[in-house]
């Protein structure tokens, strides 16, 4: 693929904390994608609240804000630094949720950066579990009987419908915060409640 022309700078959002055999991977690839954008040429702006990281090094990025990640922080920087891209791939949920925070705020829009490596439809698609479950029927493949569901009420009647042991997997989370496996009443009620609150939708 050739080079872009028109991109001369690009912001990567990292993913924050990194807890033990969980995230270090978005570490990794994110300090690869530092290197290997600025050895195309492009002026790298890193922004990541975790400052025990290989990609927030001096040399890996311009510039580097230790910050948390927020949309409107992250606005902020947009708005002093201009970048002509953000790539929040390299950056687990946590990038991805405020990318799509940017985008539905009319950051993006307002300061005219353009999201590579995924559109927000993408990553709505595959991070909300009723339209990825939509998009894989629409396409013949089948996926694991299941329900969407956004409050107690809802929940139990899904559960009615499944039965047990019951995976709860809520929206919008990485690694599987705020889920797991109910196999009597007590624990699905303890893990949805965790779920529904966990999920941003």
């Amino acid at each position: 693929m050739p080079k872009r022309t028109d991109v001369k700078s690009i912001l990567i959002i990292g993913a924050g904390p990194i807890i033990i055999g969980q995230a270090c991977e978005f570490d990794y690839s994110g300090a690869q994608a530092c290197k290997a954008l600025r050895e195309e040429g492009y002026k790298v702006i890193l922004v990541n609240s975790n400052p025990a990281t290989i990609m927030t090094d001096p040399e890996m990025a311009d510039v580097t804000y230790i910050e948390p990640i927020t949309w409107k922080v992250v606005e902020r920087i947009i708005a002093k630094e201009r970048p002509d891209a953000i790539l929040p791939t390299m950056g687990g949920q946590t990038a991805l949720n405020c990318a799509l925070d940017l985008h539905r705020h009319g950051v993006l829009e307002q300061y005219k950066v353009e999201l590579i490596g995924a559109t927000p439809e993408a990553i709505d698609k595959a991070e909300d579990r009723s339209k990825f479950k939509e998009a894989m029927t629409r396409i013949g493949l089948g996926s694991a009987r299941s329900g969407v569901a956004h409050s107690m009420d809802e929940a139990w009647g899904v559960q009615r419908e499944l039965g047990f042991p019951t995976i709860i997997r809520p929206s919008f989370t990485m690694g599987g915060t705020g889920g797991g496996i109910a196999y009597d009443p007590e624990q699905f009620e303890t893990i949805c409640k965790r779920g529904l609150e966990a999920s941003p939708t």
